[in-house]
């Protein structure tokens, strides 16, 4: 089965105040899947710092492979999130950070060495030169993984990042907002708002999925569900996303369904289940404080359930 997955980008303290949990979409990815029982390789960089120990006490605490792990001067990442007290939250990413900088020739080494059947990448983690290069040097080197990209788009982002992201993603999951986002730079006929409902949508996402040669499009809607769109023409719609009622907050939901969406394409599971299972875990997810569980206890009935035992 096609399931070594690598996993770039960055992994960084979110900081609640009261608590720091170790987080960023990639390294939440990555401990999913390690969770899952999937083969995984996070490549990130932490700083010679409290922080940066943490990050590999994390990664030891969770199982997971360090080799994908470079230090450097720069302090480890650090995101403060700021809950709006109805489960929502924002987030404030710091400038210059350990994860800007990720050096390349270190990141094809362990891809080399690691073989990945599929690469996950960000946006976040290509905002300074250095690590934007590195992912280059990898997906380069990767080319006959698939190329998976969750856009997690962020104030300010750049669209000439976004535009060579999806020029080399096979696979690009995002959320409404971020759909909208990117009609409003490639689509010169859309509505300002995107109507997920509309027939006009499925359209002018197959014309940019055309024009960006993108195989297939995922888009989460929250309590709604999620969408996906294939290359062939596949379109498969899940409306069973519930909002739990021991609802925490969303961190880390759309990390969640990323995950069981690459172990269902690793697994061999059709596109239907793999929504419905993406959607319920992430709901999951919305029960605990942060985006990943501490305790690999809360993973064990998934596994049990989905036969990954």
């Amino acid at each position: 089965m096609a399931d070594r997955i690598l996993v770039f980008g960055e992994a960084l303290l979110d900081d609640f105040g009261d608590q720091q949990i170790v987080g960023g979409a990639p390294f939440n990815v990555a401990r999913n899947l390690s969770a899952f029982g999937l083969a995984s390789l996070l490549v990130t960089r932490v700083g010679n710092d409290s922080f940066g120990e943490q990050v590999r006490q994390a990664l030891a605490g969770f199982g997971m492979s360090a080799e994908g792990l470079q230090h450097g001067p720069q302090p480890t990442g650090r995101v403060l999130v700021e809950r709006d007290g109805n489960g929502g939250h924002r987030f404030h990413i710091l400038a210059e950070q350990a994860y800007d900088h990720i050096e390349a020739a270190a990141a094809v080494d362990v891809m080399r060495a690691f073989s990945p059947d599929t690469v996950y990448f960000g946006t976040l983690a290509q905002r300074e030169a250095g690590s934007r290069a590195a992912l280059n040097a990898v997906l380069a080197g990767a080319d006959d993984a698939e190329h998976f990209l969750d856009l997690n788009l962020r104030d300010g982002a750049d669209e000439s990042v976004v535009f060579d992201s999806l020029q080399q993603a096979d696979i690009v999951k995002v959320n409404e907002d971020e759909l909208q986002a990117l009609f409003s730079w490639y689509c010169h006929t859309c509505p300002d708002t995107v109507d997920m409902d509309g027939a006009a949508v499925e359209a002018e996402a197959r014309a940019m999925m055309h024009n960006f040669s993108i195989q297939a499009l995922l888009v989460t809607l929250g309590e709604r569900g999620a969408m996906y769109f294939g290359a062939d023409g596949t379109r498969v719609v899940d409306q069973q996303a519930v909002k739990p009622a021991q609802f925490v907050d969303s961190v880390g939901a759309g990390d969640a369904f990323a995950a069981v969406f690459l172990a269902g394409r690793a697994r061999g599971w059709d596109t239907p289940l793999i929504l419905a299972r993406a959607n319920a875990f992430a709901g999951a997810v919305c029960r605990i404080a942060g985006a990943v569980a501490p305790d690999p206890a809360f993973y064990a009935p998934w596994r049990s359930a989905w036969g990954l035992d």
